[in-house]
């Protein structure tokens, strides 16, 4: 209980107030927080932009949490996500990769890391991808009101796989749009619209 006044030596006392969440962000305390101080704020810089597409392309075909109870595991194998040093990852880094148990060993996905590092190498990648941001995006009252791809996702997938990114089709693509707040997806009632 919280203490909320006191009147003449009364102390009143209120239940604490629920916040309301967007209903994915529910299931977990590592889902909470990463819904309440994370996902849906921007995000630039390249290594940073860098990090979250690697992180949403390991993440296609499975849970988000199975990549964010990993993500410490993820920084660490991939120098912290540093465009230069995971562009300069060779064979061997591939085999470490696919020998660490803390990471997802899918060697496609570590390829097109690594690939996909080069290509972010002349820079500005978050310029590029910030382009495609659409402030105007729809607000979804329910889950059922998010897409799954967009229009503003198609366009970004394109321009990344013209700049020679792998493993960014429009899906994935529109998943790195909500995290990094390109778009905002938190639905109307959930408090981090309101903050």
């Amino acid at each position: 209980m919280t203490e909320t006044s006191r009147a003449a030596g009364h102390v009143e006392a209120v239940e604490p107030v629920e916040l309301v969440r967007c209903g994915w962000a529910t299931s977990a305390p590592d889902y909470v927080a990463y819904h309440d101080e994370e996902w849906g704020r921007p995000v630039t810089g390249d290594d940073r932009v860098f990090e979250r597409i690697a992180l949403e392309s390991f993440q296609s075909g499975l849970s988000w949490i199975t990549i964010l109870r990993k993500r410490e595991n993820f920084r660490r194998a991939f120098e912290g996500f540093s465009i230069p040093a995971v562009a300069g990852f060779g064979d061997e880094d591939v085999a470490r990769l696919l020998g660490d148990a803390g990471i997802v060993r899918n060697r496609a996905k570590i390829e097109a890391t690594i690939a996909n590092a080069r290509a972010a190498l002349g820079g500005g990648l978050s310029d590029l991808v910030w382009k495609h941001a659409d402030p105007g995006a729809p607000v979804p009252k329910t889950l059922a009101d998010v897409p799954a791809q967009t229009a503003g996702s198609k366009a970004l997938a394109k321009d990344l796989k013209a700049h020679g990114f792998r493993f960014v089709g429009p899906t994935t693509a529109y998943a790195l749009m909500q995290a990094i707040g390109l778009v905002n997806d938190h639905l109307a009632d959930c408090w981090t619209r309101r903050a």
